[in-house]
């Protein structure tokens, strides 16, 4: 918890706005207030009107009705201009970078320091860039382009650009969602100087312990109205859950229990030399298997070769006991094999198509009359499909792009789902969505494994894999370890056996007595479960 320092001034406040978006009430009565020197903590559902407020502060809607002000001075924004003119900066969670120019052009993009009347004075400009990065006590070469570099370093440079901009505000949305935790401790550390430097900070999370170890104050969102805003040592997890979704957090993991049957898919001395060694293990009918371990331990890497999309050396993969082909996610698929991705926009939609588009890809062959995709076959698929996900969009038409982290799970869900499949591998199924549509994501996984589908898991959230699987797998180093039942998982053993540390009792991933491959541990991931639980290392 951060340490509670004296109360700085009032820098921003926004009191009673409303904005519309025809019949839609997106912000009904909101209220908020900034002061400097404080990190303030927005939560909320998906749906719940943050991302709207966002983009008034950020002047790119204008409120129906309400006030702002900074400084005490009623505050117009009618355009992003009048917002960073005005030192307010927004961050969102994926960085808009020139990939092409260096890190000091995106900087000052717009407004270089010239030289005379025409030419860049690019030695100035590097020289600020420079200056900014010792500010915020980051070592980034201001003549690096920008491909290439990390999310985090692209945040880094985001929040550089808002530095130049002398912002007072700065507005930070879901800027940890794809960041490791060695990553998330560098970002942290540099809000904290920019708090220390008098800055008012609103940061925007679904990651509880990050709020918890951030904030002053914790504002609350629930369908597009202010619910209440506490100090953060006036609240636990399960009080801001019960305010975000109306509901408590034991509901979050709404497991079944369910018959476990034969096993489905057997995975036997899967390698790769230099990413993942000797992976073995089963997932059987009706039981839903956990993979964990820390980031870089491999997980991710192992599904995508079972699947096919990664060359693997050494090992087989069979379903049904049945052997795949390597390097071929078409047998895969066959097979009953469907893997939902890591990352839904660059790997799992295709964000310009329609929703309904994406939700039948999986099936447009099947769908198809003599070679030809009727409109209304694709239509009633995808309509029978996002009414059964409860996918909330305007028109099935629209573009993917415009629903909510959440719905485009759910989209993602929709189009493996479609294709009856008898393995169902989700990689990070919660990941960058709320509470709320997390403990729907886990009740179709629950209900799918009352179906008899086998669920393979990979997640870095410790309380999910505690609360969703059967059995739990922990990698180290690109190794299994470590298998647990449900029954003696907890926090602790799976951690221990994630960091390579010495585990008493138990047993490996072999059958053997618990032991850790050898090798120290990698550099922890400090994403474990914070306050109540949520997030996590695992």
């Amino acid at each position: 918890m951060p340490e509670r320092e004296e109360d700085g001034p009032v820098l921003l406040t926004m009191s009673d706005v409303r904005k519309s978006f025809g019949a839609v009430h997106a912000l009904v009565d909101v209220r908020l207030e900034l002061r400097a020197g404080e990190v303030h903590a927005l939560v909320g559902e998906n749906g719940a009107g943050k991302s709207t407020l966002v983009k008034i502060l950020a002047g790119v809607h204008e409120p129906d009705a309400g006030v702002l002000t900074l400084d005490g001075t009623p505050l117009r924004l009618t355009g992003p201009a009048d917002a960073r003119a005005a030192g307010i900066a927004v961050i969102y969670q994926e960085p808009t970078l020139f990939p092409d120019l260096s890190v000091a052009e995106n900087i000052f993009m717009g407004r270089q320091p010239l030289r005379g009347l025409r030419r860049i004075d690019t030695a100035l400009m590097r020289r600020r860039a420079a200056e900014l990065f010792q500010r915020l006590g980051v070592h980034l070469d201001p003549d690096r382009p920008a491909r290439g570099l990390s999310i985090a370093d692209q945040q880094l440079v985001e929040i550089a650009k808002a530095l130049s901009f002398d912002a007072r505000v700065l507005v930070m949305d879901e800027p940890t969602a794809a960041l490791s935790g060695v990553e998330v401790e560098r970002l942290f550390a540099v809000v904290r100087s920019l708090r220390e430097a008098g800055a008012a900070v609103l940061f925007i999370s679904h990651r509880f312990e990050e709020v918890f170890a951030l904030a002053a104050r914790i504002t609350v969102m629930r369908d597009g109205r202010w619910v209440s805003t506490d100090p953060v040592e006036a609240l636990d997890t399960a009080q801001v859950v019960r305010r975000m979704v109306g509901r408590e957090i034991s509901q979050l993991f709404p497991k079944e229990s369910a018959p476990v049957g034969e096993t489905v898919l057997a995975v036997r001395g899967l390698t790769r030399t230099g990413v993942f060694s000797d992976v073995s293990f089963e997932v059987r009918r009706g039981e839903i298997v956990a993979l964990a371990g820390l980031v870089g331990a491999g997980r991710s890497e192992v599904v995508r070769a079972l699947f096919g999309l990664d060359p693997y050396d050494a090992g087989e993969v069979r379903v049904d006991g049945v052997r795949l082909p390597r390097g071929r996610p078409a047998a895969a698929l066959a097979a009953g094999l469907a893997l939902v991705p890591e990352d839904r926009r660059q790997q799992g939609l295709v964000m310009e198509l329609s929703v309904e588009r994406n939700a039948t890809l999986t099936r447009r062959w099947p769908l198809a009359r003599f070679g030809l995709l009727g409109r209304r076959a694709e239509s009633d698929a995808a309509r029978t499909w996002a009414e059964r996900l409860q996918v909330k969009a305007g028109r099935l038409t629209d573009p993917v792009s415009t629903l909510s982290g959440g719905n485009q799970q759910k989209v993602v869900l929709a189009k493996w789902l479609a294709t009856e499949p008898r393995v169902l591998i989700v990689d990070e199924p919660t990941r960058g969505i709320d509470v709320g549509t997390k403990a729907e994501v886990h009740r179709l996984m629950s209900r799918l494994a009352a179906e008899g589908v086998a669920v393979l898991m990979v997640s870095s959230e410790l309380p999910e894999v505690l609360g969703m699987a059967d059995r739990v797998l922990v990698m180290h180093e690109g190794r299994l370890v470590r298998e647990l039942a449900r029954d003696a998982a907890d926090e602790e053993s799976v951690m221990l056996a994630a960091t390579g540390a010495a585990v008493a009792g138990g047993r490996t991933a072999d059958g053997d007595p618990a032991g850790v491959a050898d090798g120290g541990p990698p550099a922890a991931d400090t994403r474990g479960a914070g306050p109540g639980g949520q997030g996590g290392a695992a």
